[in-house]
């Protein structure tokens, strides 16, 4: 499982021009799911996505996690991220877990992180989403767990 995370001032999601996710300052995570995830994936996962110490403290260090700062988590299914990139010039899924269990392990995402942190939005699996976003910093990190 992958997260690319960006640190944004704001970032929301649309679908068919209506706002279906936005958060205020936080992390935008898009998430990719790969065939051999499992809930344990989604758990250890979650623990980084809380944790990782990408915000700055008073002295501008970058060791606050969203949970001190009480930011936003805008959660948004990407399958795109486990794309095998490696050789020619066209992606190839086939390193990208099917729909069903994509779909499955990202409703699993969210229901923890809703039960974990106090500030969860999300995209709509498997939409024509766009995705806007204030990155800040720029900070943007990949995740995998």
């Amino acid at each position: 499982m992958k997260a690319l995370i960006q640190r944004v001032r704001g970032a929301r999601v649309e679908v068919g021009g209506e706002i279906v996710g936005a958060i205020d300052q936080g992390l935008l995570a898009l998430v990719g799911i790969e065939p051999q995830d499992t809930p344990a994936s989604v758990a250890k996962l979650l623990k980084k996505l809380l944790n990782y110490r990408v915000f700055s403290d008073a002295e501008g260090k970058m060791n606050l996690s969203l949970t001190d700062v009480e930011g936003g988590l805008l959660l948004v299914s990407q399958f795109t991220l486990a794309a095998d990139t490696k050789s020619g010039l066209r992606p190839s899924f086939s390193t990208a877990a099917a729909p069903a269990l994509g779909e499955q392990l990202f409703d699993h995402l969210v229901t923890l992180a809703r039960a974990q942190h106090p500030q969860v939005a999300t995209g709509r699996f498997g939409a024509d989403m766009q995705v806007h976003l204030v990155n800040d910093g720029p900070v943007t990190f990949l995740l995998e767990s």
